[in-house]
């Protein structure tokens, strides 16, 4: 599980990251990353609406999104924020292509 140093929590983080970040585009999921002044650990936020399903499956979308960042975590540079927003075909995707997804996007380096 994600530390709460390790997620975005204000609804100004997560709008400043994605109105500056840099996009990237998967099958399932868009992963938007934006370097941030400070040195601080790097920090992620799920967005995951209605579009996608039911609570039942937004949260398991959600907790499978926060597993594939926690596996993640070493691999991404302090002071990044990454918000990533689930598609409504990422109900039915299985994990491995979930992590594809995601680890394209973090491979990428912000601008």
């Amino acid at each position: 599980m994600l530390a709460r140093a390790n997620r975005l929590t204000r609804g100004a983080d997560y709008k400043a990251v994605v109105r500056r970040g840099r996009r990237c585009a998967g099958a399932h999921t868009v992963t938007y990353v934006s370097r941030v002044e400070t040195d601080g650990p790097a920090r992620f936020g799920f967005i995951v609406s209605r579009q996608v399903g039911g609570a039942v499956v937004r949260n398991s979308v959600r907790r499978r999104l926060k597993a594939l960042c926690y596996e993640s975590l070493g691999a991404v540079s302090p002071g990044n924020d990454i918000v990533i927003r689930a598609l409504p075909t990422a109900a039915s995707a299985s994990f491995a292509d979930l992590r594809a997804d995601v680890e394209k996007c973090l491979a990428r380096r912000p601008a």
